[in-house]
């Protein structure tokens, strides 16, 4: 298939897979939320550090190098598969051990038990790793989502039933547990490759010189993205881990949507044009404004809506998130941006650059929590947003270097689009302020101020020529 069939058919299956999958799990999210407390998503919310470690040591660097790598061999996924089970056995047995001192650090003794079981994802991921890393590098998404959907659907339907019948956090950690086995023995069943005996010591060197840097950034990444997550829940209540959670989950709901999209097709297709910079600018250039345009407005706007959209999705409890909400809001703009930047040097083979810049940003954020402190988790929250402008310098400064395009002109061609959406959702936050005074039906609410919003950035961005869904059909056609 050419490349430019490949791009097709990539955005179209993906974009289904990931709307259908993202759609099932926020709506399942809605009902969790009403029968679960925030405590419960507390607990889980800590516990986040060290599953989010555990799958970048299992499916980090290594998946990353079989991807970039333009022709790999058998050889070359038998031997990432089985070091990839071996570190998943070695990684659970560990975190099985720390358990009670985890427990005992939260203060929540039951962390123990979820722990112990949560984890066992690990080792079942690791049994899938490499058919799921084939069907990335081949650009089969419509065979992914076939395999996707039906694990979610059936994870979810036991994590209501056992929330609905009081078993409380337990619903999320079997209903996780439950997912990951029925995606495994799905990808086992659907794929066509299977493991052999030819483990080879020269094929893992190989992986390992390119993937253990990926590794390293991605447990820094790992950890500091939880940063927040773990210093909430140790010097506050588990509810507000719960708060933090629900309002980071929201925030991402639209940046994963748009960006993963866009993200799973780039990295095989930036792989495929990696030796023309000027092409690789030009694609990459248009991608990154397509995305800022569909997120941003859909970010602010929510962000002036978040009291209604909160008290009527899930219920009263939730709304001490709001405020959290609406500060994150700001830093979710700029996150499609950082994944492509860091994807040029993926593509250019520059682990080491990429491993130097994470130490440059987790340092920062280690000095930033620091001082903010003290000013409580809104000081905290204020802190990421500075956070992820600084990310926006550190990770264009090589990537740019690489396609010719600098931070300056990356501002340059994203700003305009940033500034509309600020405008339109001060101006949509003005006409709720209004409807609330006349109505108060959450919903009407939602409808009127969405429609509002979306109708004035769409009609001002046509009048400006914004064209940046036509772009996108172009960089397709062009491939």
């Amino acid at each position: 298939m050419s490349l430019k069939k490949q791009a097709v058919s990539g955005l179209f299956w993906t974009s289904i897979l990931q709307f259908s999958t993202q759609g099932i799990g926020f709506f399942v999210s809605i009902f969790l939320a009403r029968f679960l407390t925030p405590e419960e998503f507390g607990l889980i919310g800590m516990i986040g550090v060290f599953i989010s470690i555990g799958i970048v040591l299992i499916e980090g660097g290594l998946g990353q190098s079989l991807i970039r790598m333009l022709k790999p061999t058998n050889e070359d996924y038998t031997t990432v598969f089985y070091f990839n089970l071996l570190v998943s056995i070695l990684i659970y047995l560990s975190i099985f051990m720390l358990s009670p001192y985890i427990s005992e650090i939260y203060n929540q003794p039951i962390l123990e038990k979820i722990i112990k079981w949560y984890c066992l994802i690990f080792i079942i991921n690791a049994f899938s790793s490499i058919q799921y890393t084939r069907l990335t590098k081949q650009m089969h998404f419509k065979k992914e989502l076939i395999i996707t959907i039906p694990s979610l659907i059936l994870s979810s339907f036991v994590g209501i039933f056992m929330a609905y019948n009081g078993y409380g956090v337990w619903s999320l950690v079997v209903s996780a547990i439950i997912q990951s086995a029925t995606l495994a023995i799905q990808l086992w069943f659907w794929s066509d490759w299977k493991p052999t005996f030819n483990f080879s010591i020269n094929r893992f060197k190989y992986h390992f010189e390119y993937g253990y840097k990926l590794t390293l950034s991605g447990i820094l990444d790992a950890v500091f993205n939880n940063a927040y997550a773990i210093v909430i829940g140790k010097f506050f209540a588990p509810a507000q881990v719960g708060f933090y959670n629900r309002a980071d989950g929201l925030k991402q709901f639209p940046v994963n949507n748009v960006s993963t999209i866009i993200n799973k097709i780039t990295l095989p297709l930036f792989a495929e044009i990696q030796n023309d910079d000027l092409r690789l600018k030009d694609v990459y250039k248009k991608i990154m404004q397509m995305v800022v345009f569909f997120v941003s407005p859909i970010l602010l706007i929510s962000m002036a809506l978040a009291e209604p959209l909160f008290r009527l999705l899930f219920t009263e409890k939730w709304l001490p998130a709001v405020p959290y909400y609406q500060i994150l809001c700001w830093s979710g703009i700029l996150y499609p941006i950082h994944a492509y930047n860091l994807n040029i040097l993926k593509i250019k083979g520059r682990s080491d650059l990429f491993l130097k810049i994470e130490i440059i940003k987790k340092t920062t954020v280690a000095l930033v929590i620091v001082l903010t402190i003290s000013y409580g988790i809104t000081g905290l929250l204020y802190g990421s947003v500075f956070l992820s402008f600084f990310a926006l310098f550190v990770n264009t400064h090589y990537s740019g270097k690489f396609i010719g395009y600098s931070l300056l002109n990356q501002i340059k061609d994203i700003f305009p689009t940033i500034f509309l959406a600020s405008i339109t959702a001060v101006l949509v936050y003005c006409f709720d302020f209004f409807l609330k005074q006349q109505i108060e039906n959450d919903s009407i609410r939602l409808i009127l101020g969405s429609l509002f919003g979306m109708a004035l950035f769409g009609l001002i961005a046509y009048i400006c020529k914004m064209n940046s869904i036509s772009e996108l059909i172009k960089i397709i056609q062009n491939q």
